[in-house]
């Protein structure tokens, strides 16, 4: 592939709900680019995008794939991002580095929980975009309820450029209402036509409104308007793009990615709205040394510096950093600076990815978003740039993981490959982490849901060869006493020779911290020397309660009379003679179990407060308060127990259409109620 100025780059990403055609319209792309002699089929696993097995067997994209093509003398870099709400980290890497983006829709479902998360990222980051209406061959599509609807949701931005030629009968081709082009499907692909007399009465109100737009972008334009004076071609070009790189103007394209209708004319309008790197704002960071902010422009006469939005992990190739090249030039040999790591890294292999073919590049300047191999400390989100000149620029955002579960080798002695494993598999994915709780013995990975889960365990099975099951996570509970009790602890064991012989007498009492150990003694009933050990045999029982073994808490432990033998007394004796009376008197000072509360944070569209409310109180929780968010949201603080809260991630997907979200911090513990404290305790009973 051959070198590009800056400013003939375009970085797009596609975004849309899962199923809209993202991944077609990228084949659809290729083959009007020539790169490709077909157009690939999902359903058929044949895409040059969704090339690995698990999206292959799935039939959706799991990772953000990167397709470089070129029309027209210019590199278009399309980021091709998953629709599935589980991969949202790989669309946050993909924006991180767009300049803008086009939001595809399915035309016979119209405006889908998809399309509007895509809007609200783009119009988060003030994103440029264009709206993409895919699939309108299908039967029964209606472009103008759809545009409709996309007003309707999105505000009078939204700016129709083309209008379909006869749906009713399958789509025979489109008009581009800002050049005045026809385009129309011959049965292979779509070509040029004259525009007939008879479709003006539908193009010219589309036409007038896009005359209009480009008045309110200039207020000489808009003082030749209200002149009526007709505006130049270059007039409306210009009025237009300043329009659409303000976000004040979203264009709407229709088309049909199987068919390859409307690519041409997509492609084209990428060329002329979407921004190139000189039309974007320069990147802000601070200079690792000393904090302070330093701006970079995007071009290649600044000190070389790029942020890595993605890293792939092959357990043959190695792994694989994509990066954009924000500022200077990368070349092959170049030592950067890694302010993240405060490591050298070396350059090695230079070289671009579409898809899983590689293809060498010699170098890359700023703008240009490249792959490099090898990489010693970098992750995702690091800086590398100039060592002399060093920046580091912000971190991308991951979301937390919101489920978590369990995972256990199906064969012993896989422990290690699992680890290797997972270690590799979250330097791919930010948003998957592993964890080993010491308390529970278990290995928890988490996740964005439950999709995310089992491609994470099999990509394990497929890339490492590991065969794992998944179970709920155990309680990490606790237990405590309600009450007071008075007990002895007496250790006798005196049948010739040197015996054992410890005696205590404790009072067992609630308290405010985990545990506190006071002592008593008067008249040396105990000697000094010998209560270490008391205490220490009570913290040692403190792993440990009486009800079902959990660890126990809050408890006061006074120390305040006993004996001892001369002979016979030992610091083992007074150990176990503490470890007695301390099970006696957990027993007599009724013990309780207490579980992990959560704080629980759920936003999501007002529709949906009640379900959520009344959901939250069937999981025994307890809501604190809402708040608007300032978004047309609402958020929901609340408690619950985490026992409850295991699937919650799944739940809340599906009460509000994937509409909501939540964080979740513990908080405290509380008792459990009776009823289900013998049921926890009975089944622990058993698994021991």
């Amino acid at each position: 592939m051959k070198q590009y100025a800056s400013d003939k780059i375009r970085n797009v990403a596609l975004l849309g709900h899962g199923g809209c055609g993202k991944t077609v319209l990228t084949e659809a792309m290729l083959y009007t680019t020539k790169l490709n002699n077909r157009i690939g089929k999902t359903e058929d696993g044949n895409t040059v995008s969704d090339f690995n097995k698990q999206e292959i067997e799935r039939q959706l994209s799991i990772s953000t794939s990167l397709i470089p093509i070129e029309w027209k003398n210019n590199k278009y870099n399309i980021l091709d991002t998953p629709g599935y709400f589980d991969f949202v980290g790989e669309v946050n890497g993909a924006l991180r580095i767009a300049g803008g983006a086009v939001i595809v829709i399915d035309a016979s479902s119209g405006v889908e929980v998809g399309t509007e998360k895509a809007w609200k990222y783009l119009a988060k980051r003030k994103m440029p975009r264009i709206v993409y209406i895919n699939k309108m061959d299908k039967d029964n599509v209606n472009y103008d309820k759809i545009i409709n609807q996309l007003r309707e949701h999105f505000g009078k931005a939204i700016a129709p450029f083309a209008i379909p030629l006869g749906t009713d009968n399958g789509l025979r081709g489109l008009v581009n209402v800002a050049d005045m082009v026809a385009r129309e499907y011959n049965g292979k692909e779509c070509v040029d036509a004259p525009i007939k007399e008879e479709w003006l009465e539908r193009i010219n109100p589309i036409r007038e409104m896009l005359i209009e737009s480009v008045a309110e972008s200039d207020e000489e334009l808009m003082e030749k308007y209200f002149e009526g004076e007709p505006f130049t071609e270059e007039e409306i070009h210009k009025g237009l793009r300043k329009g659409v790189l303000a976000g004040d103007i979203v264009p709407v394209l229709v088309g049909s990615a199987i068919n390859n209708i409307g690519t041409h004319t997509l492609l084209n309008m990428i060329e002329d709205y979407m921004p190139n790197p000189k039309d974007m704002a320069a990147y802000e960071g601070i200079n690792p040394n000393n904090e302070e902010e330093i701006i970079r422009e995007i071009t290649p006469s600044e000190p070389f510096s790029s942020l890595i939005f993605k890293t792939v992990v092959d357990p043959y190739v190695g792994k694989i950093s994509l990066m954009k090249v924000i500022s200077g030039e990368l070349n092959s040999d170049m030592e950067v600076y890694n302010p993240d790591k405060d490591e050298i890294e070396k350059i090695g292999h230079i070289f671009t990815l579409r898809g899983k073919k590689q293809i060498d590049v010699k170098k890359a300047i700023a703008g240009d978003v490249v792959a490099v191999s090898k990489l010693e400390y970098a992750s995702t989100g690091d800086t590398l740039c100039d060592k002399n000149n060093p920046i580091k620029y912000k971190n991308i955002f991951f979301p937390q993981p919101t489920l978590f579960m369990a995972i256990e080798p199906k064969s012993k002695g896989d422990e290690e490959k699992i680890g290797t494993g997972l270690h590799k598999l979250m330097e791919e994915d930010p948003t998957f982490i592993v964890e080993r709780n010491k308390e529970t013995r278990q290995t928890l990975i988490g996740g964005q849901g439950d999709m995310h889960i089992n491609v994470v365990t099999a990509k394990l099975k497929e890339k490492f060869g590991v065969d794992v099951t998944l179970a709920d996570p155990k309680i990490p509970y606790r237990e405590t006493i309600k009450g007071k009790a008075d007990v002895q602890g007496k250790h006798k064991k005196q049948s010739g020779g040197h015996g054992q012989y410890g005696d205590v007498k404790i009072k067992f009492e609630p308290a405010n911290e985990d545990f506190v150990f006071e002592e008593k003694i008067f008249g040396g009933s105990v000697p000094k020397n010998y209560i270490p050990a008391v205490e220490k045999g009570l913290r040692d029982c403190m792993e440990s309660g009486v009800l079902a073994g959990f660890p126990v808490v809050n408890m006061r432990a006074i120390l305040y009379d006993g004996s001892y033998h001369d002979v016979d007394s030992s610091e083992m004796a007074f150990k176990i003679a503490a470890s007695l009376a301390f099970k006696k008197g957990m027993e007599q000072a009724t013990p309780v179990l207490l579980e992990p509360i959560m704080k629980v944070e759920v936003v999501m569209p007002d529709d949906y407060m009640g379900d959520i409310m009344g959901d939250m109180n069937k999981r025994r929780g307890r809501i604190l308060g809402m708040e608007p968010t300032g978004d047309g949201n609402q958020k929901v603080i609340a408690e619950a127990p985490q026992s409850e809260l295991f699937k919650y991630a799944i739940d809340l997907r599906s009460m509000t259409q994937a509409r909501g979200s939540f964080t979740m911090e513990f908080v405290r513990y509380d008792e459990v109620p009776m009823h289900l404290s013998d049921k926890i305790v009975q089944s622990y009973k058993e698994d021991k």
